[in-house]
């Protein structure tokens, strides 16, 4: 089976839940203050905006692919901050049972990767790089191969 990738979701000010969390550590991963509540609101807009002006992008406050592709960085194994917490809010390992996200991408977070590629039809390396990023972000789905 391969994975089909959903596209990077268009996420905006009054969006809540996912992908909005996973912004929100992102958007901190890239030294914004923001809170990480799920909810899009004033704040996560105003460091959308100013995140898309310091990379040159129309600064509308909107996310989507551009603004995804630019925000994520690829982690893995020994990685620290809030980009892993973002993996980790969104492949949690078995036995974190809805833990805060520590932002350490140990073995733990490393097989909760491995298991969630797996499941998604990805190369299971353990590695969060930009295909296991937009399964996470966008999510993915398996077909089987024809032939």
């Amino acid at each position: 089976m391969v994975a089909t990738l959903s596209p990077w979701p268009t996420t905006r000010q009054g969006s809540t839940r996912h992908p909005v969390p996973t912004l929100q550590y992102l958007l901190r991963s890239h030294g914004h203050t923001v809170t990480v509540d799920g909810v899009f609101g004033a704040q996560t807009g105003d460091a959308v905006r100013a995140y898309q002006r310091t990379r040159g992008l129309p600064d509308n406050g909107i996310v989507g692919a551009e603004t995804w592709l630019a925000l994520i960085a690829e982690v893995g194994p020994g990685a620290q901050g809030n980009a892993v917490r973002a993996v980790q809010h969104r492949c949690r390992p078995r036995d974190s049972s809805g833990a805060t996200p520590d932002g350490t991408f140990g073995p733990a977070t490393e097989s909760a990767v491995r298991a969630f590629q797996q499941a998604a039809g990805l190369t299971a390396d353990g590695v969060v790089g930009r295909q296991t990023w937009q399964a996470l972000i966008g999510g993915a789905e398996r077909l089987r191969r024809a032939g």
